[in-house]
Protein backbone atom coordinates (compact mmCIF):
# COMPACT_ATOMS: atom_id res chain seq x y z
CA UNK A 1 0.00 0.00 0.00
CA UNK A 2 1.36 3.21 -0.94
CA UNK A 3 1.49 5.76 1.84
CA UNK A 4 -0.97 8.04 2.45
CA UNK A 5 -0.21 11.61 3.17
CA UNK A 6 -2.78 12.92 6.41
CA UNK A 7 -3.62 16.44 7.02
CA UNK A 8 -3.69 18.12 10.47
CA UNK A 9 -6.76 19.63 10.94
CA UNK A 10 -7.12 23.41 12.43
CA UNK A 11 -9.97 22.90 13.99
CA UNK A 12 -10.18 20.07 16.54
CA UNK A 13 -11.93 17.89 19.15
CA UNK A 14 -13.41 12.67 21.65
CA UNK A 15 -14.13 9.82 23.75
CA UNK A 16 -17.98 9.11 23.13
CA UNK A 17 -18.92 12.01 26.07
CA UNK A 18 -22.35 10.34 27.42
CA UNK A 19 -24.38 12.33 29.91
CA UNK A 20 -26.41 11.45 32.09
CA UNK A 21 -29.47 13.00 31.98
CA UNK A 22 -28.46 14.86 28.36
CA UNK A 23 -30.08 17.94 28.00
CA UNK A 24 -32.52 18.91 24.97
CA UNK A 25 -34.51 21.73 24.92
CA UNK A 26 -36.51 23.25 21.79
CA UNK A 27 -34.29 26.12 20.42
CA UNK A 28 -31.30 24.90 21.89
CA UNK A 29 -28.05 23.82 19.41
CA UNK A 30 -26.15 22.50 22.26
CA UNK A 31 -24.69 23.03 25.65
CA UNK A 32 -21.03 23.96 27.16
CA UNK A 33 -21.97 23.55 30.99
CA UNK A 34 -24.67 26.01 31.45
CA UNK A 35 -24.05 27.84 28.33
CA UNK A 36 -26.52 27.62 25.70
CA UNK A 37 -25.83 27.38 21.92
CA UNK A 38 -29.33 28.70 20.37
CA UNK A 39 -30.54 27.88 17.04
CA UNK A 40 -31.45 31.43 16.70
CA UNK A 41 -27.37 31.80 16.92
CA UNK A 42 -27.00 29.68 14.24
CA UNK A 43 -29.44 31.21 11.94
CA UNK A 44 -28.39 34.51 12.30
CA UNK A 45 -25.26 33.62 11.09
CA UNK A 46 -26.47 31.53 8.49
CA UNK A 47 -28.88 34.33 7.79
CA UNK A 48 -26.30 36.65 7.54
CA UNK A 49 -24.49 34.59 5.06
CA UNK A 50 -26.75 34.35 2.73
CA UNK A 51 -27.22 37.99 2.54
CA UNK A 52 -23.96 38.90 2.15
CA UNK A 53 -23.13 35.87 -0.43
CA UNK A 54 -23.79 36.89 -3.66
CA UNK A 55 -26.41 35.20 -6.19
CA UNK A 56 -23.67 33.21 -9.04
CA UNK A 57 -24.61 34.83 -12.54
CA UNK A 58 -25.99 32.43 -15.21
CA UNK A 59 -24.22 35.43 -18.00
CA UNK A 60 -20.97 34.61 -19.37
CA UNK A 61 -17.36 36.50 -18.13
CA UNK A 62 -16.94 39.41 -20.01
CA UNK A 63 -13.55 38.08 -21.20
CA UNK A 64 -11.24 36.52 -20.35
CA UNK A 65 -9.00 38.62 -18.84
CA UNK A 66 -11.59 38.80 -16.18
CA UNK A 67 -11.16 37.04 -13.01
CA UNK A 68 -13.86 33.98 -11.98
CA UNK A 69 -15.12 34.66 -9.07
CA UNK A 70 -14.20 32.46 -5.73
CA UNK A 71 -15.71 29.45 -4.98
CA UNK A 72 -18.68 30.23 -2.54
CA UNK A 73 -18.68 27.26 -0.05
CA UNK A 74 -21.91 27.70 2.32
CA UNK A 75 -21.72 26.19 5.84
CA UNK A 76 -24.28 23.90 7.39
CA UNK A 77 -25.80 24.15 10.51
CA UNK A 78 -23.76 21.20 11.65
CA UNK A 79 -21.18 22.74 10.64
CA UNK A 80 -21.53 26.07 12.35
CA UNK A 81 -22.87 24.10 15.59
CA UNK A 82 -19.59 22.12 15.50
CA UNK A 83 -17.27 25.18 15.75
CA UNK A 84 -19.26 27.38 18.06
CA UNK A 85 -19.23 24.08 20.61
CA UNK A 86 -15.37 23.60 19.85
CA UNK A 87 -15.16 27.60 20.30
CA UNK A 88 -16.78 27.52 23.53
CA UNK A 89 -14.59 24.46 24.69
CA UNK A 90 -11.67 25.59 23.66
CA UNK A 91 -11.76 29.34 25.37
CA UNK A 92 -13.01 27.39 28.81
CA UNK A 93 -9.91 25.42 28.59
CA UNK A 94 -7.14 28.35 27.63
CA UNK A 95 -8.80 30.85 30.34
CA UNK A 96 -9.05 27.36 33.38
CA UNK A 97 -5.29 26.91 31.98
CA UNK A 98 -4.17 30.68 31.60
CA UNK A 99 -3.21 29.67 27.85
CA UNK A 100 -2.15 32.74 25.96
CA UNK A 101 -3.42 33.61 22.26
CA UNK A 102 -0.33 33.35 19.75
CA UNK A 103 1.58 36.62 19.10
CA UNK A 104 0.90 36.47 15.37
CA UNK A 105 -3.09 36.19 15.13
CA UNK A 106 -5.19 34.76 12.36
CA UNK A 107 -7.29 37.68 11.33
CA UNK A 108 -11.14 36.63 9.41
CA UNK A 109 -9.89 38.10 6.47
CA UNK A 110 -7.04 35.73 6.28
CA UNK A 111 -9.05 32.79 6.98
CA UNK A 112 -11.62 33.85 4.65
CA UNK A 113 -10.63 32.24 1.46
CA UNK A 114 -10.21 29.18 2.88
CA UNK A 115 -13.92 29.27 3.97
CA UNK A 116 -14.99 30.35 0.43
CA UNK A 117 -17.16 33.31 2.69
CA UNK A 118 -16.84 36.72 2.77
CA UNK A 119 -13.74 38.23 5.51
CA UNK A 120 -16.87 40.64 6.98
CA UNK A 121 -19.19 38.06 7.92
CA UNK A 122 -19.49 36.84 11.49
CA UNK A 123 -18.39 33.37 10.88
CA UNK A 124 -15.56 34.25 8.95
CA UNK A 125 -14.88 36.04 12.54
CA UNK A 126 -15.81 32.65 14.95
CA UNK A 127 -13.39 30.70 12.74
CA UNK A 128 -10.71 32.96 13.04
CA UNK A 129 -10.77 32.84 16.70
CA UNK A 130 -11.27 29.35 16.90
CA UNK A 131 -7.64 28.88 14.87
CA UNK A 132 -6.25 31.67 17.21
CA UNK A 133 -7.19 29.70 20.25
CA UNK A 134 -6.80 26.45 18.93
CA UNK A 135 -2.83 27.61 18.43
CA UNK A 136 -2.91 29.02 21.70
CA UNK A 137 -3.16 25.61 23.10
CA UNK A 138 0.46 23.69 23.93
CA UNK A 139 1.11 20.41 21.68
CA UNK A 140 -0.02 17.79 23.45
CA UNK A 141 1.99 14.78 24.56
CA UNK A 142 2.18 11.88 21.46
CA UNK A 143 0.18 8.82 22.45
CA UNK A 144 0.94 5.54 20.73
CA UNK A 145 -1.88 4.14 18.56
CA UNK A 146 -3.51 1.22 20.09
CA UNK A 147 -4.50 -1.84 18.30
CA UNK A 148 -7.96 -0.22 18.06
CA UNK A 149 -7.23 2.97 17.25
CA UNK A 150 -5.14 1.92 13.87
CA UNK A 151 -8.14 -0.56 13.57
CA UNK A 152 -10.62 2.69 13.55
CA UNK A 153 -7.96 4.28 11.39
CA UNK A 154 -7.70 1.57 8.51
CA UNK A 155 -11.82 1.37 8.89
CA UNK A 156 -12.23 5.22 7.98
CA UNK A 157 -10.22 5.15 5.23
CA UNK A 158 -11.56 1.99 3.53
CA UNK A 159 -15.03 3.66 3.87
CA UNK A 160 -13.41 6.48 2.47
CA UNK A 161 -11.78 4.57 -0.56
CA UNK A 162 -7.93 5.62 0.46
CA UNK A 163 -7.17 2.25 1.92
CA UNK A 164 -7.77 -0.78 -0.16
CA UNK A 165 -10.38 -3.40 1.17
CA UNK A 166 -7.31 -5.95 1.27
CA UNK A 167 -4.87 -4.87 3.39
CA UNK A 168 -5.14 -5.61 6.73
CA UNK A 169 -4.49 -3.51 10.06
CA UNK A 170 -0.50 -4.95 10.37
CA UNK A 171 0.00 -3.73 6.87
CA UNK A 172 -1.03 -0.30 7.36
CA UNK A 173 0.08 0.20 10.98
CA UNK A 174 3.78 0.64 9.75
CA UNK A 175 2.71 3.51 7.11
CA UNK A 176 0.52 4.69 9.77
CA UNK A 177 1.65 5.28 12.51
CA UNK A 178 3.66 8.06 13.50
CA UNK A 179 4.26 11.93 14.44
CA UNK A 180 1.09 12.72 12.91
CA UNK A 181 -0.98 9.91 14.53
CA UNK A 182 0.43 10.19 17.64
CA UNK A 183 -0.39 13.87 17.64
CA UNK A 184 -3.60 13.66 16.73
CA UNK A 185 -4.47 11.24 19.68
CA UNK A 186 -2.77 13.20 22.08
CA UNK A 187 -5.11 16.06 20.76
CA UNK A 188 -7.76 13.75 21.22
CA UNK A 189 -7.09 12.69 24.93
CA UNK A 190 -6.77 16.48 25.75
CA UNK A 191 -9.89 17.43 24.30
CA UNK A 192 -11.93 14.62 25.26
CA UNK A 193 -11.12 15.46 29.15
CA UNK A 194 -11.90 19.14 28.32
CA UNK A 195 -15.50 18.01 27.00
CA UNK A 196 -16.49 16.06 29.68
CA UNK A 197 -15.47 18.06 32.39
CA UNK A 198 -17.06 21.17 30.30
CA UNK A 199 -20.43 18.63 30.46
CA UNK A 200 -20.84 19.60 26.26
CA UNK A 201 -24.59 17.95 25.17
CA UNK A 202 -25.83 18.23 22.25
CA UNK A 203 -29.40 18.41 20.38
CA UNK A 204 -30.21 14.54 18.97
CA UNK A 205 -30.78 17.21 15.71
CA UNK A 206 -26.54 17.04 14.81
CA UNK A 207 -25.78 13.70 16.25
CA UNK A 208 -22.77 12.52 16.30
CA UNK A 209 -21.16 15.64 16.24
CA UNK A 210 -17.82 15.09 15.02
CA UNK A 211 -14.60 17.21 14.11
CA UNK A 212 -11.95 15.73 11.74
CA UNK A 213 -8.21 15.91 14.23
CA UNK A 214 -5.94 14.05 11.45
CA UNK A 215 -7.46 13.96 7.65
CA UNK A 216 -5.99 12.20 4.22
CA UNK A 217 -5.28 13.66 1.64
CA UNK A 218 -8.32 13.77 0.43
CA UNK A 219 -9.79 15.39 2.86
CA UNK A 220 -11.72 11.76 4.65
CA UNK A 221 -11.54 12.66 8.07
CA UNK A 222 -8.87 9.58 9.88
CA UNK A 223 -9.32 10.17 13.42
CA UNK A 224 -11.90 12.36 14.63
CA UNK A 225 -13.40 13.71 18.13
CA UNK A 226 -17.10 13.61 18.98
CA UNK A 227 -18.67 16.57 20.40
CA UNK A 228 -21.09 15.60 23.16
CA UNK A 229 -23.58 12.33 22.56
CA UNK A 230 -22.47 9.82 20.11
CA UNK A 231 -25.42 9.27 17.54
CA UNK A 232 -28.11 6.77 17.87
CA UNK A 233 -25.83 4.58 15.18
CA UNK A 234 -23.34 2.64 16.69
CA UNK A 235 -21.07 3.04 13.41
CA UNK A 236 -18.62 5.79 13.58
CA UNK A 237 -19.39 8.30 11.10
CA UNK A 238 -16.06 9.03 8.71
CA UNK A 239 -17.31 11.48 6.73
CA UNK A 240 -15.50 15.28 6.55
CA UNK A 241 -17.24 17.53 9.12
CA UNK A 242 -17.12 21.26 7.46
CA UNK A 243 -15.70 23.37 7.99
CA UNK A 244 -11.87 22.16 8.51
CA UNK A 245 -9.54 24.76 7.62
CA UNK A 246 -6.04 22.68 6.83
CA UNK A 247 -2.73 22.52 6.26
CA UNK A 248 -0.48 20.31 5.06
CA UNK A 249 1.37 17.89 7.22
CA UNK A 250 3.74 15.92 5.29
CA UNK A 251 3.45 12.22 3.97
CA UNK A 252 3.75 9.13 6.10
CA UNK A 253 6.59 7.31 6.26
CA UNK A 254 6.10 3.94 5.10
Amino acid sequence: MRARRLVAAASVAVGLVALAGCRSEPGVAAYVGDHRITEDAVTRLLDELRAEVPTPSAEPSAGPEQAAPAEVRMPTRTQLVSNLVLLDVCQRLADDKGYQPPPQRVTASQIAPQLGVPADTAYAERVADLTNCMNSLPAPEPVAPTEQDLAEVVAAGKAAGVIPAEVTVQQAAAQLDGDQLRGALGSKKVLADAITGYEVSVSPRYRPLEIPLLSFAAGQAAVSVPLGEPGSDSVTDVSKPEPAVTESAGTVAP
